[in-house]
């Protein structure tokens, strides 16, 4: 196990004359105002709510392109004085919370916290207090619980404010009434993503995209026969609008895996399994994501691979797959570790960071992912690449600023910064500083990034433009959970799937 970061008697007062200066730096390359954003394009003549308020943060990311950063933060100041409120879980959370501003509870204005634990457990929590406001047990609880059988998305709320989407173990996404954890059971909710959770876990984080609700599954522990897929449902009927199977995508509805075939055998994998998958693109609309191991032929197979498909996951448009697909299949180096980090346009460039198990950061370029403009068999298109320091489990966070973007990655021992800019209008990208310990997925909050280390050193704080160590707010083990900053908090889960006896809580810090 790794120490714990040593500060070395640095005191709160030589911390602030460090890094203030920094952080004010870094927050002053912000050209915009906090401004409401959207979920995605929706469709023509919709009335759905598509955008969230700006101290919101309703689903894993903050925004549906996956960003992690959040334009208003807590300052250093006010950072090295939160203590910790523990508030214990019926069972452990492997995910992230997310936190709705200004939600009527009981006939006053709340800060909302949700959170959905590995059992299906749903909590809504005074993110000021820690009290629980509601709790959601899902039917059928008896069945899973304390077995293998068991879920990590993070829920996802609706703009209308209204609901809150979750999943459950037994292979359903759920709408429930923000305000008092009730589930909806009109039309067709809740609405079934897979025939086998038993095999097909749910993995992905749930997204919002335009009128419909995005989900997605993997598989527990390659246990075969799965098949990864990702479903849209209507957020207001709960009705599937379509679905897209990573193998055998010539069928555009739930299957039964083993029905999917390759010469005669059951043909397995291409799990949607990355934290921040599938991201949505802001500037299209469209879905982006990366599968896990599993076969590829261009056509029907879409084992490591990076897809965009339109925002209703109706139609493949692209893909990018590397030309060592066949060697990262048989080693177990799967791309879709993680997901891809979508990058803001920079003159002619769009571009989107991508990463798994092999290590190797890779940039791509939105606008045509390998060369042909098209979703077919053509191996390789990426525009630079860079070493990490491990390989890769977590979601980048990303920070636009004057020369393109930020690129901020945690893997199992480091956290390193990334920046991504053009080069006589070539994009290129370089390392900038590197930070131990690692951590799961970061986030960027006011000129800050928040690093929770999964082996119990807690939440390492450090400043946005050169990786100065700010502070340490104490936390227990975890394995996905990563932390949120909003309505002048920070809340993160311990927690692990892996682990259903110790380290139930959530914490919230204030």
């Amino acid at each position: 196990m790794r120490a714990a970061w040593a500060r070395g008697g640095v005191t709160a007062a030589v911390v602030l004359m460090v890094v203030l200066a920094a952080t004010a730096a870094v927050a002053a390359r912000r050209t915009a105002p906090a401004r409401p954003y959207a979920t995605g394009a929706a469709s023509a003549g919709s009335t759905c709510a598509t955008a969230y308020r700006p101290g919101d943060w309703p689903m894993f990311g903050r925004t549906p392109s996956r960003a992690d950063d959040a334009p208003a933060g807590l300052t250093v100041a006010r950072v090295v004085r939160l203590r910790r409120l523990r508030i214990a879980l019926p069972d452990a959370a492997d995910n992230s919370p997310i936190l709705m501003t200004g939600i009527t509870v009981r006939g006053a204005r709340r800060d909302l916290v949700v959170l959905t634990t590995r059992y299906g457990h749903s909590l809504g929590i005074d993110a000021h207090t820690g009290h629980v406001w509601w709790l959601y047990k899902p039917p059928g609880l008896a069945r899973w619980i304390n077995t293998a059988q068991f879920q990590v998305a993070s829920p996802v709320a609706d703009p209308d404010r209204q609901h809150v989407y979750v999943s459950t173990p037994d292979g359903y996404v759920r709408k429930l009434d923000i305000a008092t954890g009730h589930e909806i059971r009109a039309g067709s909710w809740p609405a079934r993503i897979t025939l086998v959770p038993a095999l097909e876990k749910m993995e992905p984080d749930l997204t919002i995209s335009g009128c419909d609700v995005i989900a997605g599954t993997s598989s527990y522990y390659d246990n075969p026969p799965y098949v990864g897929h990702i479903v849209a449902i209507n957020r207001g009927t709960g009705r599937i609008v379509h679905v897209f199977n990573t193998l055998c995508a010539d069928r555009h509805h739930l299957i039964i895996p083993a029905t999917c075939t390759l010469g005669g055998a059951a043909n397995w994998g291409a799990s949607v399994w990355a934290r921040g998958a599938p991201a949505i693109d802001p500037s299209t609309g469209n879905l982006l994501l990366a599968t896990g191991n599993g076969d590829f032929n261009g056509t029907t197979d879409w084992g490591d691979s990076i897809l965009e498909m339109t925002g209703d996951a109706g139609r493949l448009l692209q893909s990018f797959t590397p030309t060592n697909q066949q060697y990262l299949n048989s080693a177990d180096l799967d791309l879709g570790s993680s997901a891809p980090a979508i990058l803001p346009v920079m003159g002619r460039w769009h571009l989107a960071v991508e990463s798994g198990k092999e290590a190797m950061l890779r940039l791509v370029n939105l606008r045509n992912l390998n060369g042909t403009g098209h979703a077919d068999a053509r191996l390789g298109g990426e525009v630079a690449h860079i070493g990490l320091p491990g390989p890769l489990f977590t979601q980048p966070a990303v920070y636009p600023d004057r020369t393109g973007a930020l690129v901020v990655v945690a893997t199992r021992f480091m956290l390193s910064a990334f920046q991504v800019s053009l080069t006589h209008g070539h994009p290129r990208i370089a390392a900038v500083w590197q930070r131990t310990p690692g951590g799961t997925s970061p986030v960027i909050a006011g000129g800050l990034i928040y690093a929770f280390d999964p082996v119990g050193t807690g939440i390492h704080v450090y400043a946005l433009a050169n990786g100065h160590y700010v502070a340490r707010l104490p936390a227990g083990i975890g394995h996905w959970v990563s932390p949120i900053v909003a309505a002048g908090v920070v809340i993160e889960p311990e927690g692990s799937a892996d682990d259903v006896v110790t380290n139930k809580f959530l914490d919230i810090y204030r």
